[in-house]
């Protein structure tokens, strides 16, 4: 990458002048992907764990998940998947080994619930471990026993095909230290027996980046995530991406994506600034977007942020690169990519503790739209920004 950068610190006053030349304009030559023309751009749709763990889930939760995804026009502004996540199992198989609903919390079972998803316009993702236990069992106490896929591989993949999944969740969940397994070995497993249904499964495996899976995941799944998990604090935010900065080259279309986690937005300590600079730069990194929060109960703000179309697009579209860290420095980072209309996206990210004017000299002449406030902003690629905000711009060529 050719480039120069000048900044000049100021009381609250940050400057940086950047000059991208070939680092944009190269494309690089990932290996092939998963063949199952599944995930041809990044999934997007909601996570049961962040919002109730593992104790509070119960189908009730999903419907109401799934209502207000349609309702709220979450659905239609592409959040299409309804994953139960973690703890959605009855304390044992049943006598014939496969796996059974908790009869308590999901009463009416499992198939019953991704009709009534399906019936929403939505599709329906559930969640297992390709070992003995599940996450819940090590770390929220979950009293089962034998509930993982080790030794019922082709059983489970055949239950989830019979019921009508349309997305799973593979999760490691100490399978190594627990059961011995070979993570790359174990998640081919399942890819193959996956592969072996009628029924089309997207295939989302969970290592938490322990073994660089964007090094060898692309042929085994559609995403894999790249870093433990991400919490809803500005400080969980900024470490996870800091730890995307060497992972770009690996992800890309058609159905092979880095996943840096679920999204934060309405939980925790994030401010309205900060969840927007989250999905900014999940926006630029091609990355899933999962909610993992009530979208019933989102503040008018959130579901703005998780329901921007501009934003969203921005992460729709693959044009040879995710998005890559361009420059960083106390107090700022610039990421950015190309965009299929032969502009680029830029994510102007103030991480310091006082407003600052972020700003990127990017070669040729643009015309540039603040996705954020929804207007075009003249030909400058600058913003000043509060503590922990982002202005995701994109340039068109004028």
């Amino acid at each position: 990458m050719d480039h120069a950068i000048t900044a000049k610190p100021k009381t609250s006053l940050l400057l940086i002048f950047l000059v991208v030349l070939t680092w944009l304009l190269s494309v690089p030559v990932p290996t092939p992907a998963l063949a199952n023309g599944l995930a041809g751009t990044p999934p997007m749709g909601w996570n049961s764990w962040n919002q109730v763990r593992c104790h509070d889930l119960t189908e009730d939760v999903v419907r109401r998940a799934a209502d207000a995804l349609a309702d709220t026009g979450l659905r239609d502004a592409g959040y299409e998947y309804v994953v139960v996540d973690d703890c959605w199992q009855a304390a044992t198989r049943a006598a014939d080994g496969s796996l059974q609903p908790d009869p308590k919390r999901f009463p009416h079972g499992i198939a019953d619930l991704a009709d009534y998803v399906h019936s929403r316009g939505l599709l329906f993702g559930i969640y297992a471990v390709p070992g003995s236990r599940t996450c819940a069992m090590a770390n929220d106490a979950y009293p089962a026993s034998g509930i993982g896929s080790l030794g019922h591989e082709r059983q489970d993949a055949e239950t989830f095909d019979r019921w009508g999944v349309d997305y799973l969740k593979y999760d490691w969940c100490y399978a190594d230290t627990v059961d011995g397994l070979d993570r790359k070995a174990a998640f081919e497993k399942m890819r193959d027996e996956l592969a072996a249904l009628p029924r089309p499964i997207v295939y989302a495996i969970s290592e938490y980046g322990v073994s660089s899976p964007w090094t060898w995941a692309r042929p085994v799944a559609n995403l894999w995530r790249t870093t433990d998990d991400l919490f809803a604090t500005w400080d969980s935010v900024l470490a996870t991406i800091d730890r995307q900065a060497a992972v770009a080259v690996h992800s890309g279309s058609p159905g092979g994506w880095n996943d840096p986690d679920m999204l934060q937005v309405g939980n925790g300590t994030l401010t309205a600034d900060e969840s927007r600079a989250h999905f900014s730069v999940w926006a630029v990194l091609n990355a899933p977007l999962f909610a993992g929060t009530d979208p019933a109960k989102l503040s008018g703000t959130d579901l703005a942020t998780l329901g921007n179309a501009e934003a969203i697009t921005v992460d729709q579209d693959f044009a040879g690169s995710q998005g890559r860290r361009l420059a960083a420095g106390p107090g700022y980072q610039v990421w950015g990519k190309p965009l299929s209309d032969g502009g680029f996206a830029v994510v102007l990210l103030n991480t310091g503790s006082t407003t600052a004017t972020v700003s990127a000299v990017i070669p040729g002449a643009w015309n540039v739209r603040d996705l954020w406030a929804h207007r075009d902003v003249g030909t400058a690629v600058s913003a000043s920004l509060r503590p922990h905000a982002a202005a995701l711009l994109k340039l068109t060529p004028r």
